[in-house]
């Protein structure tokens, strides 16, 4: 049997990549300081160093430059957890807590933690941008999170469905965190790391937990 050789980028190739993501990481930038309303393409290809033209080489609109700037910041944090899920021995604490990790090293700690806060600023004047989210980033999250609810609930790891009916559950001390970095933390500091181990105590307490093998 004869295997193809991988694929190696040209220069041409890997010149149009980088374009691309300056231009997303840009738009991270503008979106995040000016709003969507308020953004203009002008600025985003000035920020990005590149031609006005070369926007629409890779997307249809502004609507759709931001869906694929929401698109690149969730990806590897749903791609992470979507391989821990595959595990199907993993205890539901250690995925609760791989969870929480992933959400502070890769949302929190980064400037896409504010992307839900423009979703929650400007979802209401562009519904579209928040039907978008929904389907892209909280139905994925919610069913991954029902699924490892449901698998631990039948081991007897979660003496409860509470969290198979209502998966939002998992999700509530990271949008608490969100909201409070971004509004409140100059004015008090929010330990984090406490909390999500709090949660997780609440959701998967010591004595309720399967010990892992």
């Amino acid at each position: 049997m004869v295997v193809a050789p991988p694929h190696r980028r040209s220069k041409r190739e890997a010149a149009s990549e980088a374009r691309r993501q300056a231009i997303l990481d840009a738009a991270l930038e503008i979106f995040v300081s000016q709003g969507f309303a308020a953004a203009r393409l002008d600025d985003i290809v000035s920020a990005a160093g590149v031609a006005k033209g070369t926007i629409y080489l890779f997307f249809r609109d502004k609507q759709d430059l931001f869906e694929q700037v929401v698109r690149g910041a969730v990806g590897p944090v749903f791609a992470d957890m979507a391989v821990l899920a595959e595990k199907a021995d993993a205890p539901f604490d250690a995925m609760l807590a791989a969870l929480f990790d992933t959400f502070q090293r890769e949302i929190l700690a980064t400037p896409k933690r504010e992307i839900p806060r423009l979703i929650f600023a400007e979802g209401r004047r562009f519904p579209e941008l928040a039907a978008f989210y929904h389907r892209e980033v909280i139905t994925p999250g919610l069913d991954l999170l029902r699924r490892l609810a449901q698998r631990a609930h039948e081991r007897g790891e979660l003496v409860s469905d509470a969290l198979v009916r209502h998966p939002v559950l998992a999700f509530a001390p990271m949008l608490v965190s969100l909201i409070w970095t971004s509004t409140f933390d100059p004015f008090q500091k929010l330990d984090v790391a406490d909390l999500l181990a709090t949660h997780r105590e609440l959701l998967s307490p010591p004595q309720a937990r399967k010990p892992t093998p």
